[in-house]
């Protein structure tokens, strides 16, 4: 098994870095690890490790961990999220970061307002409109907060970008620089963005999450 606890202490001194770098205080970055396909001994060296938050791509993944494991952390959903899944996610997690579309929000409301809960999300944009992902164009985010803004059980906390793939971490930093103008435009304060790859650029950026995995649980299988 990899040395979890020394990967993550490295992981975050590089936030930690990367926070001053920009201005930032460390403490105002959330490190959320991706335990998407990870086995339970390795999340669990996370947790004692002190990890406070975990991110699952699927719900059924996430069931299975959360019977297991409990809720030491907070628990986010980064991926995408089907409108039959809706009612599992809910019991689920504590945010979700991939509310991609409209019909999904309507739907998260309906579950949402019968257990008489308000669920706190982030609106996933899709930065650089590639068909091959979701989110919501830059331009139509002012139209979907408007419209969710009008539901009461689902708080819009921030946005969500995967970027492009690129050679480097620096390509990625004109996407995430253009989320954070977007959410500044728009009057929200949390970013989720970066992950192993690029997650120092995504910090000095801005980002308040982000979503590592290798980095600190170690080559996927």
């Amino acid at each position: 098994m990899p040395d979890i606890p020394a990967n993550l202490a490295h992981v975050r001194e590089r936030v930690a870095r990367a926070a001053e770098r920009a201005g930032r205080r460390p403490a105002d970055v959330l490190l959320i690890g991706v335990s998407k396909t990870v086995d339970v001994a390795r999340i669990r060296a996370a947790v004692a490790a002190g990890i406070t938050a975990l991110g699952e791509n699927r719900v059924q993944e996430a069931k299975a961990k959360i019977a297991e494991l409990g809720r030491p952390v907070s628990w986010h959903l980064i991926g995408h999220l089907q409108t039959n899944k809706v009612k599992d996610a809910l019991e689920l997690f504590d945010v979700i970061h991939s509310l991609d579309r409209l019909e999904l929000a309507r739907e998260v409301e309906r579950r949402a307002a019968a257990r008489g809960q308000v669920v706190e999300t982030l609106l996933q944009v899709n930065v650089a409109a590639e068909p091959s992902k979701g989110g919501v164009g830059p331009d139509a985010v002012g139209e979907a907060l408007d419209v969710i803004g009008k539901l009461a059980h689902v708080r819009v906390r921030g946005l969500m970008t995967i970027p492009p793939e690129g050679e480097r971490a620096e390509d990625a930093r004109p996407w995430f620089r253009r989320l954070r103008e977007l959410a500044e435009r728009h009057g929200l304060r949390e970013l989720s963005m970066g992950m192993s790859g690029d997650f120092e650029a995504a910090i000095e950026e801005g980002a308040t999450m982000v979503r590592v995995g290798t980095a600190i649980f170690g080559p996927r299988a």
